[in-house]
């Protein structure tokens, strides 16, 4: 998401060199490769405008302070002014009213509101939230059975909703029964249509009357660029929305939804989805996304996505067993592979790191294939084969070779980065942390 707009941003840095102050002469190229990104980005003219305005407003005059050159005093003022136009605070769901609270999602046919709405619920049922979700998409019965589906696999209750109601029926009798069964939050998934027509508007209009919701979300596709704000303005204008979720982020899109929608609506971003897994959806956190934009990356995120990733049992199994003396095995190694899956994987994580440690990996790699190679290497082992690698000979690597569908050079580059991490657990049982830290060069494919 947005790398274009990084990568642009990075030579605004470099562009200005020697200079003891910001002047409208020496930053007017920066400002215009500032623009150019930013409209590459998809992100609205009328937006642009005003960003590069309050930028230049803000820079003309600044002093450079002596621990920074002008590209990083220039990229401090877009990094205030990024996160300005996001929002600046963090802005969570307001839950405060007598249960059960009811959460609207709107938006149109394919934003992902269904998807949304389950990943939401997990969100609220992790917080200790009795949650109950019903479908007023009449329209669209696989719908309904989606978020059927989605519900049984969170464990959340599902309100049953019947086609030959009317939505506005369906979502009052919902609230009713989350009423009468203690429900906390209620949240009610919309029908959408693939363009903004006035039925459909009458009709969430109408729901949003009938079930008073203490918020209404727009559920809006990032990869949908300047239509993302013509939809916006759109159901801006026809509900009294509370806030904003953009999903697909992790697509392949100039991203400059994220920029624009806030602008346009005027509604805090409160989460952005960045998977299918319904554990992809994260607290919108302005500060940390310009941090991201800017190629700042974005730690204190990834210390929350490790964290929430980590199996806190299986960890402390194996540092007990570090800390005894014990060999790190391969099915130690592999179960370090799934802690790593849980967190999203490498690909999700190092979208987080600053661009310099992001960048130590060659372009093309993909990182999930490569552990989901590693895994079906591991997998082709005996048990015994896993707890003693000693035993992998030429004759035994053939075979799990041809049982995993790869060539013997893969194992053996396996069974190389394996004896790297091993080397390394041993200087952690010793205490050489400096050491370990020195070794962690190669230790994962495709990283430098």
């Amino acid at each position: 998401m947005l790398d274009n707009l990084t990568q642009r941003l990075s030579q605004v840095v470099r562009s200005l060199r020697g200079q003891a102050r910001l002047t409208e002469a020496n930053i007017q190229d920066a400002l215009r490769e500032v623009r150019i990104a930013l409209l590459e980005a998809d992100v609205a003219l009328p937006v642009v405008k005003d960003f590069i305005q309050a930028v230049r407003d803000k820079a003309v005059g600044l002093e450079v302070h002596q621990n920074l050159n002008p590209g990083q005093a220039l990229i401090s003022v877009v990094h205030q002014e990024l996160t300005r136009l996001m929002g600046e605070q963090t802005a969570g769901l307001d839950l405060a009213t007598q249960p059960p609270a009811v959460v609207l999602m709107a938006g149109l046919q394919g934003s992902g509101k269904t998807t949304t709405s389950g990943k939401l619920a997990r969100l609220l049922k992790e917080g200790r939230k009795k949650v109950l979700l019903v479908s007023c998409d009449v329209y669209r019965p696989a719908a309904i059975e989606q978020l059927r589906v989605l519900g049984e696999g969170l464990g959340v209750d599902v309100f049953p909703s019947d086609t030959s109601q009317a939505p506005v029926e369906i979502a009052r009798a919902a609230r009713e029964f989350a009423r009468t069964h203690y429900h906390d939050v209620l949240i009610v998934d919309t029908a959408g249509r693939l363009a903004i027509d006035e039925q459909m508007m009458a009709e969430i209009k109408a729901l949003h009357a009938s079930v008073n919701p203490i918020e209404t979300l727009f559920v809006v596709d990032a990869m949908q660029g300047q239509d993302a704000v013509n939809v916006a303005r759109a159901f801006s204008e026809a509900l009294p929305l509370t806030g904003v979720v953009l999903t697909k982020l992790d697509g392949d899109a100039r991203g400059g939804a994220a920029l624009s929608v806030r602008h346009i609506t005027g509604k805090p971003i409160k989460f952005v989805g960045m998977g299918e897994k319904v554990g992809a959806l994260e607290p919108f956190h302005p500060e940390r996304m310009a941090s991201r934009v800017l190629g700042m990356g974005d730690v204190l995120s990834l210390i929350e996505q490790a964290t929430q990733g980590v199996d806190r049992e299986e960890a402390e199994k194996l540092a007990r067993k570090v800390k005894a003396g014990k060999d790190f095995d391969l099915e130690d190694f592999k179960a370090q592979l799934q802690q790593m899956k849980r967190m999203g994987g490498i690909g999700s994580l190092m979208e987080k790191l600053p661009a310099q440690l992001a960048g130590a990996t060659p372009a093309g790699v993909d990182h999930e294939k490569s552990l989901a190679r590693i895994e079906g290497i591991i997998n082709s082992m005996t048990v015994q084969e896993r707890r003693h690698p000693a035993l992998l000979k030429a004759s035994r690597k053939r075979r799990i070779a041809a049982g995993s569908g790869v060539q013997v050079q893969e194992v053996n580059r396996l069974l190389n980065q394996f004896e790297q991490m091993q080397k390394m657990m041993k200087m952690m049982s010793k205490g050489g942390l400096a050491k370990m830290m020195r070794g962690m060069k190669g230790m994962m494919p495709g990283m430098g």
